[in-house]
């Protein structure tokens, strides 16, 4: 299945849950001269414009980023994102999770990115074009190029669970990719929902990681009906801090009414 398409939902609080940390992530990664590879198995278009018929019919930005924005500093890598996508994109840009990587990286790192749906392949391409986009399964591309060089580093595995195997799949998949790769940052999002459809997976995920860091936000549905009221994020080999980091963030959350 090819249907997914994340301008519906860019900007939501889920993506603000997984992008601050995501650039609070690669900053630390980038604080010591030492090149980064950094994989993502589910890149998406990468820039989103919030102002799209799509994005106003979900309401999600409106409800997320657009809500939450001060909750960053000027200062924080998160932000930083943010202001230089406003002022090379225009006020309603929003940069992806590939975008921000991009952003917070260096010239000496090297990004690879997957994305099978043809249209946001095109618009990611040409969002980023000195980064390797693919068009590939990203989990089987991360499979193929486990361990990277340079070895350090960090891959954001992103689904959009279209396909409803994934929740007893990904597990496996994971287990994988830490046998291949027992150095690398390894960050899986998943959806909190209302149907519990994660509980499984989770336990799994646990069991076969116990030292990895799980965070997860919980928020009010972006509209009547919607199934899905929280974020999360699996961490293995998470960097020094992050609990700290993730801990004034889920205060933030907590607030939410």
């Amino acid at each position: 299945m090819l249907s997914y398409q994340h301008i519906y939902h860019a900007g939501n609080l889920a993506d603000v849950h997984k992008h601050s940390l995501l650039a609070w992530m690669l900053d630390y990664l980038t604080r010591k001269d030492k090149p980064v590879s950094y994989i993502e198995t589910h890149a998406g278009r990468a820039l989103y414009d919030l102002s799209a018929d799509e994005a106003r019919k979900t309401g999600e930005a409106a409800m997320g980023i657009a809500r939450v924005r001060d909750w960053f500093a000027a200062d924080h890598p998160y932000m930083k994102s943010l202001v230089q996508t406003a002022e090379t994109d225009g006020e309603n840009a929003y940069p992806g999770s590939p975008m921000i990587a991009t952003q917070r990286l260096r010239d000496s790192d090297h990004i690879t990115l997957a994305e099978l749906h043809p249209g946001e392949h095109n618009a990611l391409e040409l969002a980023l074009p000195t980064a390797t986009c693919r068009r590939s399964d990203g989990f089987a591309m991360a499979h193929s190029m486990l361990p990277p060089t340079p070895r350090r580093g960090l891959m954001l595995i992103d689904p959009s669970f279209e396909i409803k195997d994934d929740y007893d799949t990904i597990p496996t998949h994971i287990r994988k990719y830490v046998r291949a790769w027992n150095v690398g940052v390894i960050v899986f999002w998943y959806p909190i929902l209302t149907s519990a459809a994660h509980h499984n997976m989770l336990k799994t995920l646990q069991s076969d990681h116990p030292d990895a860091f799980r965070h997860e936000v919980r928020f009010p549905p972006a509209r009547k009906g919607h199934g899905m009221i929280g974020s999360g994020l699996f961490v293995i080999n998470p960097p020094f801090g992050l609990a700290q980091e993730a801990a004034k963030l889920k205060t933030r959350f907590d607030q939410l009414k």
